[in-house]
C-alpha cells in the first residue's frame, strides 16, 4: 500500500482519535498541540512528532496553521522490504526538531509535491524516514551542538520580553531576533535548554498572568484575555483548563 502524504491545517478545537496507520507531523507554520498515549508536546515550524498505529492522541490546532503528514501502513513501501527497519521510528511516540540538512530535504519534497505531474514517490519518503532514524538514535551528541549548548541563552531577559509584550502577538522569531540567532536554531537551542518550546514558554508566563489577574482583581474574563494575549475569553478559559484542569472562573471567590 502506497502511503498518504498532503499539507493540512489542524482543527483550532481539540480532537482526538486513534488510527491503524502510523503517522509523522512536520510543522510548516503556526503551531499545534499534541498528546499521544500521556505524552505533551507542541509541534512548531521545523518541528514534528510521531503517531505509532493505534495509539489514542489528541491534537489542536492554535490560530493560522499548516502541517506535512504523512499516514504510514504497516506495509507501506518506506517501512517494508529494506526499509523495514525504519518501524522502529513509531516504537513508541516521539517529538524532534529539524537540522539544517533536514530543513532543506523537507524544501525540497514540498516543492515535489507541488509538481502537478506526479507525487512524490515512496523513494523520497523513506529517505526522509531514514534520516530522521539515523539522528534520533545518534548515540551522541554532535560537537557542533554540544558547542551551541555551551552558550547558554539568557531566559531570563526573553521572559521579561514577553511579559512586557504579553497583549501582542508574539511569534518565535520575535525572540529569535533578541537573542541573534535563526527562528530554527534558536527553536533548537531553547528546547534543548530549558525541555520546553518558545511557543510554551510564551503561553506559561501568558496564563500565569492570566491566573494572577483572575484571583487578584475584579477585571472581567474578557478584560483579562486581551491583556494576556488571547483572542478572546473562550481561548482564555481552554487554554486555562488545558494547563491547571479548571476554568479560570472556578479561581473567583463568591460575591458576598
Amino acid at each position: 500500500m502506497t502511503d498518504t502524504i498532503r499539507l493540512a491545517p489542524l482543527d483550532n478545537t481539540i480532537q482526538h482519535h486513534h488510527h491503524d496507520y502510523h503517522q509523522l507531523v512536520i510543522g510548516l507554520s503556526g503551531y499545534a498541540e499534541f498528546e499521544i498515549a500521556g505524552q505533551g508536546g507542541v509541534v512548531a515550524p521545523l518541528s514534528g512528532c510521531l503517531v505509532p498505529a493505534n495509539i489514542e492522541h489528541y491534537y489542536e490546532g492554535i490560530g493560522d496553521n499548516r502541517q506535512l503528514i504523512i499516514d504510514l501502513p504497516d506495509d507501506a513501501s518506506a517501512l517494508t522490504g529494506m526499509n523495514r527497519r525504519l518501524r522502529a521510528l513509531f516504537d513508541r511516540p516521539g517529538y524532534f526538531s529539524l537540522d539544517e540538512s533536514l530543513q532543506h530535504y523537507l524544501q525540497f519534497l514540498i516543492n515535489e509535491m507541488g509538481q502537478a505531474s506526479h507525487a512524490p514517490g515512496d523513494l523520497l519518503v523513506a529517505t526522509l524516514l531514514s534520516s530522521l532514524h539515523a539522528r534520533l538514535n545518534a548515540p551522541l551528541v554532535s560537537s557542533s551542538l554540544a558547542k551551541r549548548a555551551s552558550r547558554a541563552l539568557d531566559v531570563q531577559r526573553l521572559e521579561q520580553f514577553v511579559l512586557e509584550r504579553l497583549d501582542r502577538r508574539l511569534s518565535v522569531s520575535d525572540l529569535a531576533r533578541l537573542a541573534c540567532l535563526s527562528e530554527a536554531h534558536f527553536a533548537e537551542r531553547f528546547r534543548e535548554q530549558t525541555g520546553i518550546t518558545p511557543y510554551q514558554f510564551v503561553m506559561r508566563l501568558r496564563l500565569n498572568r492570566a491566573r494572577e489577574l483572575t484571583t487578584l482583581t475584579d477585571m472581567p474574563l474578557a478584560d483579562i484575555a486581551e491583556r494576556t494575549g488571547f483572542a478572546n475569553q473562550s481561548a482564555l478559559s481552554n487554554a486555562f483548563r488545558r494547563r491547571y484542569g479548571h476554568p479560570p472562573m472556578q479561581l473567583r471567590r463568591p460575591s458576598r
